[in-house]
């Protein structure tokens, strides 16, 4: 008598969602904007106090800050003159986590 298999259970897959993932992650998969990550899940910083750790100038880290806001991870706020990043994305904590521990530990 032929044993009868499960059909096997699918996880949900959206190909435009998919997409949407795959750029986010594109933008991510830089050091300089790991390093951004990294920063901004433990504060908030200016777009200087960003430039100076990672060793760029201002201009540079304001496109990789302009690149990820683009993708929802972060947002902004302004005090004066000065404008203060901080992480919008929450899930940005366990890629962060995922990476420090396969590659800082």
């Amino acid at each position: 008598m032929p044993s009868k298999t499960k059909p096997k259970s699918k996880p949900a897959g959206d190909p435009q969602a998919f997409s949407q993932a795959a750029e986010c992650l594109k933008t991510l998969a830089h050091p300089v904007r790991l390093r951004i990550v990294q920063l901004l899940l433990h504060g908030r910083y200016t777009v200087g106090e960003l430039a100076e750790d990672c060793g760029i100038p201002d201009n540079v880290a304001s496109e990789h800050l302009r690149l990820m806001q683009r993708c929802g991870f972060f947002t902004s706020e302004r005090e004066g003159r000065r404008v203060y990043y901080q992480v919008a994305e929450p899930h940005l904590k366990d890629i962060m986590n995922c990476v420090e521990s396969r590659f800082l530990s």
